[in-house]
């Protein structure tokens, strides 16, 4: 009985269940005593819901007194025991509600140093996976119900609302996080919550989605400090793994967690191409690595006859056309194209 009572659901449907029954049984006794299914139908209904309209027809035998007498005492009680389940059922879905976004709400208040991502999407998800792996805390800011939802149920703090309202960025902490990550497909939105990051947070790390091309300068003129462009990246990787395929089976064959074990030491792997013309070509690794001062470090060659080069001498001389595997910390993007000549 403990158990019935302490689910609402559970007690709605058992009320619904019993009074179902206890009206088809009372239609059916006054058909079997000579009523229409029409008069019996509306003769149970005023009597459930203690309208009081009067009786269709006369109740003047005991037969007839014994099932009226019994509906009401039945469908009665039956009808308060619905009406007070649903109204536990009301109460307590907003009790859950409202406790459950105090208590978000006040775990996100003990943060500091965590990363804000705005948006829930295929690459929100991704992230915040990430920076899960990462042990890094996170709050999810998406407008969207359902995927706000998703996120609690994956163990996330989230907050229901829109990224570019400043409300909702302090209510995630905007003034104590170490990094902003917005990743929603809206370039307008970006560029706009990254305007208001920046400005609530001067010392913030903003790392900004773009779609089409000619937004990386907004975002970058907005205040972010990297623009990721996803459909330029996933272009890249497609044309590495076409063209430097026993490259990359050599570097991450039985390492399949390689980029985020060198993401945890900061650090990035990329293959850049040698072009005809390119500076680097006809330069040993060793001059290679001594004209980045440090920028990456090479860790293998992917030959343009043919063949790669694991752990490459620094003698041996980079051509064109050759694959180059590097190594480096992140934003040394003008080193390499200084050195590689784009």
């Amino acid at each position: 009985m403990t158990g019935l009572l302490s689910s609402p659901l559970r007690n709605v449907l058992a009320g619904v269940a019993f009074m179902l029954v206890v009206c088809v049984a009372a239609t059916l006794a006054y058909v079997a005593c000579g009523w229409s299914l029409g008069d019996a139908v509306y003769m149970v209904v005023i009597t459930v819901y203690t309208v009081g309209y009067g009786e269709v027809r006369p109740i003047a035998t005991p037969v007839l007194r014994g099932i009226t007498l019994a509906l009401v005492i039945s469908g009665c009680t039956g009808m308060i025991f619905v009406t007070g389940a649903l109204v536990q059922l009301i109460t307590a879905s907003q009790f859950r509600e409202i406790l459950g976004v105090r208590r978000m709400q006040k775990d996100i208040d003990l943060l500091a140093g965590h990363v804000v991502v705005c948006g829930f999407g295929r690459i929100g998800q991704m992230l915040s996976q990430e920076l899960r792996a990462g042990r890094v805390e996170c709050v999810i800011v998406e407008r969207d119900e359902a995927r706000m939802r998703h996120a609690m149920d994956q163990g996330f703090l989230a907050l229901e609302g829109d990224a570019t309202d400043e409300e909702v960025l302090r209510l995630a902490g905007i003034g104590r996080a170490r990094a902003l990550a917005t990743v929603l497909p809206d370039d307008a939105a970006n560029v706009f919550i990254t305007l208001s990051a920046r400005s609530m947070n001067r010392e913030l790390s903003i790392v900004a989605r773009g779609e089409a091309p000619s937004t990386e300068r907004k975002l970058l003129q907005a205040g972010a400090d990297r623009v990721v462009l996803p459909a330029h990246i996933g272009a890249e990787r497609v044309a590495e793994l076409i063209l430097y395929r026993d490259l990359d089976e050599l570097l991450e064959g039985g390492k399949r967690d390689l980029g985020r074990d060198l993401r945890w030491l900061g650090l990035e792997l990329e293959v850049v191409t040698v072009s005809a013309g390119s500076p680097a070509a006809g330069l040993t690794v060793a001059a290679l690595e001594a004209e980045a001062s440090g920028a990456f470090l090479v860790v293998a060659l992917r030959r343009a006859a043919g063949g790669t080069v694991l752990e490459p001498p620094a003698d041996a001389v980079i051509q064109a056309g050759d694959g180059v595997a590097l190594v480096g910390r992140p934003g040394r993007a003008g080193s390499v194209r200084a050195i590689f000549g784009g």
